[in-house]
């Protein structure tokens, strides 16, 4: 429920009250004597639903955007006209999804974007915080570090701010995103580079080696998913009016720890990792505006001038095109890691089943182990190295052994790949009886 609070211009009184009328709302009158333009101030409650519809009614009737109208929440109404109001919108399946009303959306999309300062200070912590979640491998610390992160109004906002045809709020929302991300990846390379010089972390630590880093290094397809799913919970609950503050959380996992990736990546002089985690934070900070984009317009959200819905549709096109063709061309990026990692996966499955296969003719052994080493490419991702551990009879040798599976390894995968193997012997005692 809203409580809406409008002033009436000098003349216009009989039309607003009329237009309420019409439209079935309980209101209050109460002069307004500060002012010679206005004569009146109005206040009636709405159900959500219903306040886009009678704001646009009032203006069609007179009442300007000059006129102060101020929207807020209602905790409890009680009037029998208020639950007739109630009644017809919620049966409206038009109405019934409790979206916003236009105002309201552009307010609270400004109000997600804060000030300079404090989105500065807010993005530098969670990114060192990541950065540090990262180098301690904590997936904790990571998650942690995302509930501070004040990504979402920027990105809302750029959304719109196209939609209602703003240009300030589309340039504030485009503004703020590009600086949170340059800050994100300056800071993380400055905070990394200085936790390796002073040897807070191993010394020769290799950041590959990971998980939370390595996942970043090679994205595919999967974080496209991720990406445009965190823009749809935003939009919707942004247009619903509820709480944001997980939906924040999401949108910040899926562009802060990539942007601490970069630098890392930039600090340990591994430029295949900043490659491919810039890439993700692209394809992610993209696809979140799409995704926004599109459902606010699919929801309805327009300019409230009529004249200006041509040129935000206008301008909608052209930003749902460039940013869909930006995430075409980077996809390519996505699909050779998706396929080279099918591709891997078909390598490994193949090699498993040449080792049980050659391992089962030799008598008391068991596989204990199976390790891939990887080529570290960019987008290729092909073991080169298959270290099997298996478990042998003290004194048993197997000489041929080795020779025999990489010969089955490379038939069945069609791929020269080294062959190491390492024996641990293994004596079963029984378990001693006790004397009966």
């Amino acid at each position: 429920m809203r409580l809406v609070q409008v002033t009436v211009p000098t003349g216009k009184r009989d039309a607003v009250l009329a237009a309420l009328d019409d439209e079935g709302v309980d209101y209050v009158v109460t002069p307004e004597t500060a002012s010679t333009e206005y004569t009146a101030v109005v206040h009636f409650p709405l159900p959500t639903a219903a306040v886009s519809d009678v704001l646009d009614a009032l203006q069609d009737v007179g009442l300007s955007q000059d006129a102060y109208t101020v929207v807020v929440d209602a905790e409890t109404v009680v009037s029998r006209r208020f639950d007739e109001l109630d009644a017809r919108y919620s049966a409206d399946s038009d109405a019934a999804d409790d979206h916003i009303a236009r105002e309201e959306l552009v307010a609270r999309a400004a109000d997600l974007a804060p000030n300079r300062v404090t989105y500065a200070v807010l993005t530098l912590v969670s990114t060192i915080i990541a950065t540090a979640g990262l180098l301690l491998d904590s997936p904790a610390t990571v998650v942690g570090s995302m509930v501070i992160a004040p990504l979402l109004g920027p990105a809302m906002s750029a959304s719109v701010g196209t939609v209602v045809d703003d240009d300030d709020l589309f340039a504030r929302g485009i503004r703020l995103q590009v600086v949170g991300v340059a800050l994100a990846v300056v800071g993380a390379a400055v905070f990394a580079f200085l936790v390796k010089t002073t040897h807070l972390v191993p010394p020769g630590l290799d950041v590959l080696s990971l998980s939370e880093v390595r996942e970043r290094l090679r994205p595919d397809f999967l974080s496209l998913v991720v990406a445009l799913g965190s823009g749809v919970a935003g939009v919707y609950s942004l247009m619903s009016g509820v709480s944001s503050a997980l939906v924040g959380v999401a949108i910040a996992v899926a562009l802060i720890p990539p942007a601490a990736t970069v630098g890392i990546g930039i600090a340990w002089g591994v430029p295949t990792l900043a490659v491919g985690s810039a890439v993700l934070v692209a394809v992610n900070v993209l696809s979140i505006n799409l995704a926004a984009l599109v459902g606010l317009w699919y929801s309805g959200y327009r300019p409230q001038r009529f004249f200006a819905v041509g040129d935000a549709h206008a301008a909608l096109v052209k930003r749902g095109v460039t940013l869909a063709v930006a995430i075409a061309v980077l996809s390519a990026f996505l699909g050779g890691v998706t396929l080279a990692s099918v591709e891997a996966a078909d390598t490994e499955q193949a090699v498993d089943r040449a080792i049980d296969d050659v391992t089962a003719q030799a008598a008391h052994t068991s596989v204990v182990d199976v390790q891939f080493q990887y080529d570290r490419g960019l987008v290729s991702r092909q073991p080169h190295t298959v270290i099997v551990t298996l478990s042998i009879p003290p004194g048993q040798q197997y000489p041929a052994l080795a020779q025999s599976l990489a010969k089955r390894i490379e038939t069945d995968t069609g791929q020269e790949l080294a062959v190491e193997v390492r024996y641990v012997e293994t004596q079963r005692v029984a378990p001693s009886r006790p004397n009966e």
